[in-house]
């Protein structure tokens, strides 16, 4: 069963991902995660780069729901502008 293991948490809060499920998941030194606690569950998802044909389709996608939403570019410059806080 080498998707279950057992860890410690250090006093600095660092928790070790045993070597069978880093190799299983072919994490690697500097890899990041997202954590999601709750109650007594946490969660870590390993946040991946998508590959640029995944990235393509993704940016397809969102050009066709702006557009079917009725979405300008004109409108996108706005809404960034607002985030930012400029005029």
């Amino acid at each position: 069963m080498d998707n279950l293991a057992t860890t410690r948490m250090s006093s600095k809060g660092q928790i070790v991902i045993p070597e069978t499920i880093r190799k299983r998941l072919n994490l690697k030194a500097g890899a990041q995660f997202i954590v999601v606690g709750e109650d007594d569950v946490v969660i870590l998802k390993a946040i991946s780069t998508p590959r640029m044909d995944t990235f393509d389709a993704l940016i397809q996608q969102a050009r066709r729901q702006a557009k079917a939403a009725g979405l300008k570019r004109v409108d996108i410059t706005k809404a960034v502008s607002k985030a930012r806080g400029k005029k």
